[in-house]
């Protein structure tokens, strides 16, 4: 049997973590054949990276006008999808008609029309979408899981689930594309799928009913007005007034973040370092979320960008106890440092309160590679042999939709005011 043929669009920070591996661990049994962008720039230093980083060839690019073409002449059994998340639904719906299986990054898409769209597209098809969701798979999160499904607390009841994003790698969200919610769906879809895929994960059951609150109150222009800031800058490269602000992104300094983006930026306009005090914000940095589930347990949610640590912390109120855990994470920002920083941990605690008796620590073993260990893991279940798994960490298409549902039903509430019903938005 041959080699699986792997094509990959969009190139950007996040398509390094799949052709490493392809280039590497993974290179006696798959094949990468073809890269597909907006950007000629940056596909040449994908290939410039897989030649000196990886000693792997390099493989034939297309412009992402040309991606019928790449399908048509690579004949790859799978695309790999890492662009923008507005245009995830794009190439997985073609990919699939060009009788392609595909694998996608989180989030599966931004709102509920793509997302009944690539259902429709999947039946009509009979092709299969993963979606990569490394959180199910870091060893304190499957830990968790485990936990909960051996009756440990008893039934849960119900959660409080606070995520912090510091002012690091939180604000790297307002500095680039995300910023602006038609592209990513805002923190909620984006960012919050992948606590929400960890809460039906953990919970083993769907969302119901969703009401959310939120605003921009820390990043933007008026904000920072408000706060006594007189110096603006559009964006940091050239800029004397970004020298001393600590949100600033500084790409000449970085030769990563130089390469990728700012010598490709003369082809399509993209600034990776625009500031996070800027205008033209339309996403959310302080948000709350409530979740009813269909097992009638409730969570208490929120999201804020602009904390001093990164991390969360989350609190399981079960029939025979609690869990409480608490996980600190190393600070990175996309593309600038190394990969195996990305939700490196920086401490976990772990405690047991059972009913009637003494609480109790919970040891985590970890492992090397980001998110304590769960990036090699996703990596050897998309590429390598799969192995049964009693936790079912695999995301399926209906996986990813369930995670996205709640963050846009979050979006659909924080509109009206009103809680809304998942049910309402998607019959998948």
């Amino acid at each position: 049997m041959g080699k699986k043929r792997y094509a990959i669009v969009g190139v950007g920070g996040r398509a390094e973590f799949f052709y490493s591996a392809l280039a590497t661990a993974y290179k006696e049994t798959t094949e990468l054949v073809a890269v597909c962008d907006v950007n000629q720039t940056r596909m040449n230093y994908a290939n410039e990276l897989l030649r000196d980083k990886y000693d792997y060839s390099p493989v034939p690019t297309y412009k992402a006008e040309h991606f019928d073409l790449m399908i048509r002449e690579r004949k790859p059994d799978v695309v790999l999808v890492c662009t923008i998340d507005r245009t995830h639904h794009k190439y997985i719906i073609r990919a699939m008609e060009l009788g392609c299986d595909v694998i996608t990054e989180k989030p599966m898409t931004v709102d509920a029309e793509k997302c009944l769209d690539i259902f429709d597209a999947i039946e009509r098809t009979g092709r299969q979408l993963r979606v990569t969701f490394n959180y199910r798979y870091a060893p304190h999160n499957t830990k968790i899981r485990e936990l909960i499904m051996d009756g440990t607390i008893g039934e849960v009841m119900s959660v409080n689930f606070e995520w912090l994003l510091n002012t690091e790698h939180g604000a790297d969200y307002f500095r680039r594309w995300h910023r602006d919610k038609r592209n990513s769906g805002g923190l909620l879809v984006h960012k919050s799928t992948h606590h929400f895929v960890l809460m039906n994960f953990w919970l083993a059951t769907k969302p119901d009913t969703v009401f959310a609150m939120g605003d921009l109150r820390f990043y933007g222009k008026e904000n920072a007005e408000q706060r006594g800031i007189t110096q603006f800058y559009q964006r940091a490269y050239g800029s004397p007034a970004a020298e001393n602000d600590p949100f600033a992104l500084h790409l000449d300094r970085n030769e990563h973040l130089k390469r990728m983006y700012l010598e490709a930026e003369h082809e399509d306009g993209y600034q990776r370092d625009q500031s996070v005090f800027g205008d033209n914000i339309s996403i959310e940095d302080t948000m709350s979320v409530m979740v009813k589930y269909k097992n009638k347990a409730v969570m208490n949610y929120s999201l804020n960008a602009y904390m001093p640590w990164e991390g969360f912390i989350v609190v399981f109120n079960g029939t025979l106890g609690r869990l409480e855990v608490r996980v600190t994470e190393q600070s990175y920002v996309n593309s600038g440092g190394k990969k195996e920083n990305e939700g490196a941990l920086g401490g976990i605690q772990m405690i047991v309160y059972p009913h009637f008796s003494e609480p109790y620590r919970v040891n985590i073993e970890q492992s090397a590679g980001g998110h304590g260990g769960g990036d090699p893991l996703l990596l050897r279940d998309l590429f390598g042999k799969a192995e049964p798994d009693r936790f079912n960490r695999a995301a399926s298409h209906i996986d990813g939709a369930l995670s996205i549902m709640t963050g846009i039903a979050a979006n659909r509430s924080m509109q009206t005011g009103q809680p809304v019903k998942i049910d309402e938005l998607w019959k998948g």
